[in-house]
């Protein structure tokens, strides 16, 4: 069964070129805004649109995303109004797309009625944030029968064990969350990428995307040069909270990503 993830690392891997993923709030600051962006995203060059389902409590997230999910929640954003909107998505665009959850959402609804749904409306892959892979089993069953890859998360102080064990069970990318804590804009990159990066390739050949902390283009190049994707969350979701219900947002906030973007192809270029 085709995946639109695995077949865009796939087509990356063969052109040599670095991928860059990028991570909004749903719903921010409403539903159309989702389309919006993810169409703008898109014709920007950006490989990989990752929408966060508003929660209640976000405990994964810094105050910026935490503030995205209130304001997605205002909005009246539902799970099945997400759904609808990457419905609405794909009938304009084929970019990859990641649901950023957490599993109470999906059990409130049931697990394999989500999946199902997901899967329907044109989602490729989920990233559970509260969902501990020893845990998973029920659900990388309803993943593997839609074809939906289950997106895990490698942390700096995950153990070597813990990293194999991911690194088996992952599909599409392991995301790499380069700092501990929550999410948010730093000011430089971390100094563990080059070895923790390493260490996850002893265990796979799955793309390795790196967030956490990623701010601007300068820091995209530094740290593309060690993976083969790299996450950019905080930096956007501040662009559209600035711009809020301007309608050139979409437009305005596109731009930076196609800013990345061109950042991301410059180390593509250099590391070929």
């Amino acid at each position: 069964m085709s995946n639109r993830i695995e077949e865009r690392f796939r087509g990356l891997r063969a052109e040599g070129r670095k991928g860059l993923v990028v991570y909004i709030g749903a719903g921010d600051p409403d539903l159309e805004a989702t389309r919006r962006l993810a169409l703008a995203f898109d014709a920007a060059g950006v490989d990989v649109v990752e929408l966060g389902v508003p929660f209640s409590d976000p405990l994964a997230d810094g105050i910026v995303n935490q503030l995205a999910a209130q304001r997605g929640l205002a909005s009246g954003t539902t799970p099945p109004g997400v759904l609808a909107t990457v419905a609405a998505i794909r009938r304009e665009s084929q970019v990859p797309i990641v649901l950023y959850i957490y599993f109470n959402l999906l059990h409130r609804v049931g697990l394999e009625k989500f999946v199902e749904d997901a899967a329907a409306a044109g989602v490729d892959g989920l990233l559970v944030l509260d969902l501990p892979p020893e845990e998973a089993d029920e659900y990388e069953r309803c993943m593997t029968r839609v074809g939906m890859c289950p997106i895990w998360l490698v942390a700096p102080t995950t153990p070597e064990s813990r990293v194999e064990r991911i690194a088996r069970r992952a599909k599409g990318f392991i995301y790499y969350v380069s700092r501990e804590g929550v999410t948010g804009m730093q000011s430089s990159v971390s100094s563990t990428i080059a070895d923790m990066t390493a260490r996850i390739r002893r265990h796979t050949d799955l793309p390795i995307a790196v967030g956490f902390g990623i701010s601007n283009a300068e820091q995209a190049r530094e740290v593309a040069r060690h993976a083969e994707a790299i996450v950019v969350g905080s930096a956007i979701v501040h662009r559209v909270a600035t711009l809020g219900r301007d309608p050139g947002m979409p437009a305005q906030v596109g731009d930076f990503a196609r800013e990345l973007a061109r950042a991301v192809a410059e180390v593509s270029r250099e590391t070929r």
